[in-house]
């Protein structure tokens, strides 16, 4: 085999880095409140971003609070029980209950997503 010129790949996972030897590019000064202005293409991004993990963090939480409180409702079901006797309701609590719950936080988060997306791109 030859050597041939094969261009190198590379993972793509932000902006591109400048070279850091001369001082900082000056940044335009918003006229409200002194922060920095953000350039306009990053805008929608960070928008997007920002909408996406509030809807993570919110299927997240419930999902956890939800399943969380399963050991509970358990040591509920089973403190009045005696023996080795496992009462029906904590098999169908266990082998039931989760399922609509786990299938409807999916169909809600991926809605959601998809109007974030939506209303970003303007479709």
């Amino acid at each position: 085999m030859g050597a041939e010129s094969v261009p190198r790949r590379e993972v793509v996972t932000g902006r591109p880095r400048t070279d850091r030897a001369g001082p900082p590019p000056a940044r335009a000064v918003s006229p409200s409140g002194g922060r920095p202005a953000v350039p306009d293409d990053d805008t929608p991004v960070r928008f997007l971003m920002r909408r996406q993990l509030r809807a993570a963090l919110t299927a997240t939480v419930l999902l956890a609070l939800s399943l969380g409180l399963l050991p509970v409702l358990l040591r509920v079901l089973t403190a009045g029980g005696a023996g080795h006797d496992v009462p029906l309701a904590v098999w169908l609590l266990l082998g039931v209950a989760p399922y609509p719950l786990l299938l409807c936080t999916g169909a809600w988060y991926v809605r959601r997503a998809e109007r974030n997306e939506g209303d970003v791109t303007g479709r």
